[in-house]
C-alpha cells in the first residue's frame, strides 16, 4: 500500500517555491517506509527528538547502488524536523529569537568564508542547510562522521517534507550538549516545509521526513556551484537545482509507483538490460546506458 500521502493538517502556507517530488524519489520514500527498518545501519542509537526512543540512525541500504545515505527509524518511521538557528542570523524576521540552543557559527564556517562570496557563514534565515553528523567528544556520547561514508561537507542533501522536496547542503553538525539527535535543518528550510508551524523553538514532530545525503565530490557545489551570497531562501535553494537534479537521477525508479531499482519501461527497449538491471560490461546495457558497479546506469 502506498504510504506517501498529503499531510494537509500539518501544512502551513509557505512563501518559498517548493519542488514537486520526482516519481523515483516517491518510490524510494515508499520503499523505505514499507520496509520498516534499515538493513545496513551505519550508526544507530539516536533520538529523533528529546524524550523519544533511541530507535533512529543513519542508513546505508542504498550506499553502494544509489550512492546515498539517509536517516531512518524503526517500524516504518523516518525522522522528524527540528529547527537549527546556528550561524549568521542577520536580516531575519526573529523566528530564531526564541531558540534556546544557538551557536555563533556553523561547522563549516571557514569553508563558506573561504569561498569569498561576501559572506562569513551560513545564514539560518537564507541558506537551506541540513544538520548531519554527531560530535562524540564527551565520554559516552555517540559519534558519527558522514565523511567516513563519502558524504562531503557542504554537499547536496534532498529533503522530502510535507509532500514537497527541497535541496539543501550539509552545513552543520549536532553538538554533544544534549541527547544525540538526528533530523534538523535551518530555520529557512524548516519554514519552507511547514510554514509558521515551526520556528526556533517549535519542531515538526512527526517522523515522516526523508533526508537524502549524496556521496562523492560531484555532490559538492563548491564556490561556483551555488549562490552563496543569495539574499533569500528561494534564491539560494533554486541555485542548487541543476546539481541536485542530476544527483536525484541516481535513484532509479519505475516511475509508476513500483520499488526503486525497477527500470523505466518507456526508456528501454531491451528487457532485462535496462536502467538498474545487472550487467558485466557496457554491451549488456540498452542504448546509451553503461555498466557501472555491475548495474546499467546513465552515462
Amino acid at each position: 500500500m502506498m504510504r506517501f500521502v498529503v499531510l494537509t493538517s500539518l501544512l502551513a502556507a509557505s512563501t518559498a517555491t517548493a519542488r514537486d517530488i520526482p516519481q523515483n524519489v516517491k518510490d524510494l520514500y515508499n520503499s523505505i517506509r514499507n520496509q520498516g527498518s534499515c538493513k545496513n545501519q551505519l550508526k544507530g542509537g539516536f533520538y529523533s527528538q528529546e524524550g523519544d526512543s533511541k530507535n533512529f540512525g543513519y542508513c546505508g541500504d542504498h550506499l553502494s547502488d544509489y550512492k546515498i545515505m539517509y536517516l531512518q527509524g524503526k517500524n516504518g518511521q523516518l525522522v522528524n524536523m527540528d529547527i537549527d538557528c546556528d550561524g549568521d542570523l542577520s536580516g531575519g524576521d526573529g523566528s530564531c529569537d526564541n531558540s534556546g540552543d544557538t551557536q555563533p557559527q556553523t561547522t563549516f564556517q571557514e569553508t563558506v568564508a573561504g569561498y569569498n562570496k561576501g559572506i562569513k557563514d551560513l545564514n539560518a534565515y537564507v541558506h537551506s542547510y541540513v544538520v548531519l553528523g554527531n560530535d562524540g567528544s564527551k565520554n559516552g556520547y555517540i559519534e558519527f562522521k558522514p565523511e567516513q561514508y563519502g558524504v562531503e561537507p557542504l554537499s547536496i542533501v534532498a529533503v522530502v517534507c510535507g509532500n514537497k522536496m527541497f535541496y539543501g547542503v550539509w552545513g552543520d553538525t549536532n553538538g554533544d550538549d544534549g541527547p544525540p539527535l538526528v533530523g534538523e535543518v535551518s530555520d529557512s528550510l524548516g519554514r519552507a516545509c511547514y510554514g509558521s508551524a515551526v520556528d526556533g523553538d517549535t519542531a515538526h514532530d512527526e517522523n515522516d521526513v526523508l533526508y537524502i545525503a549524496f556521496t562523492g565530490s560531484d555532490a559538492v557545489p563548491g564556490a561556483g556551484g551555488a549562490k552563496w551570497n543569495a539574499k533569500s531562501f528561494p534564491d539560494f535553494e533554486a541555485s542548487l537545482g541543476s546539481i541536485g537534479d542530476k544527483l536525484v537521477q541516481r535513484i532509479t525508479g519505475s516511475g509508476s509507483g513500483g520499488t526503486p531499482g525497477d527500470p523505466p519501461a518507456s526508456d528501454c527497449s531491451w528487457k532485462g538490460h535496462c536502467l538498474g538491471d545487472k550487467c558485466s560490461s557496457n554491451d549488456d546495457c540498452d542504448g546509451e546506458l553503461v555498466c557501472k558497479s555491475k548495474k546499467c546506469a546513465d552515462a
